[in-house]
C-alpha cells in the first residue's frame, strides 16, 4: 500500500490515481496521521457471461484480479535447454498461424 501527504496527493493525483486503477491502495495522511484510503472501485460481476459465473460458483474457477503480482516480470524464466518453445513458435509461423 502507498502512502501520500494532502499535498503530495493533489501534486501527483494522475500518478496515484493510476496506481488505484492498477489495483493499489493509497493511504492519505494529513500530519502523518492516516486520513483516508482510497481504493479501487469492486469489479461489475454483472457484466460477466452466465456460464463464467457458473464456473466461479461451483468452484471450478477463479475470476483474476486485472493486476499482475508484483514480483511476476523480476521472475526468472523457465530454462529450454531443448529449445521446444522456438520450435513450436517457428513452426507457427511457417504454417502461416
Amino acid at each position: 500500500m502507498r502512502s501520500a501527504g494532502i499535498s503530495k496527493l493533489k501534486a501527483s493525483l494522475s500518478e496515484y490515481i493510476d496506481a488505484v486503477k492498477a489495483g493499489e491502495e493509497v493511504l492519505v495522511t494529513d500530519r502523518g496521521r492516516a486520513v483516508a484510503r482510497i481504493v479501487p472501485v469492486a469489479a461489475d460481476r454483472s457484466a460477466l457471461p452466465d456460464r463464467l459465473k457458473k464456473l466461479e460458483g461451483a468452484g471450478l474457477l477463479r475470476l483474476g484480479s486485472g493486476t499482475v503480482p508484483r514480483g511476476f516480470w523480476a521472475a526468472p524464466r523457465p530454462a529450454d535447454r531443448k529449445g521446444k518453445a522456438l520450435a513450436a513458435i517457428l513452426a507457427e509461423r511457417a504454417e502461416g498461424r
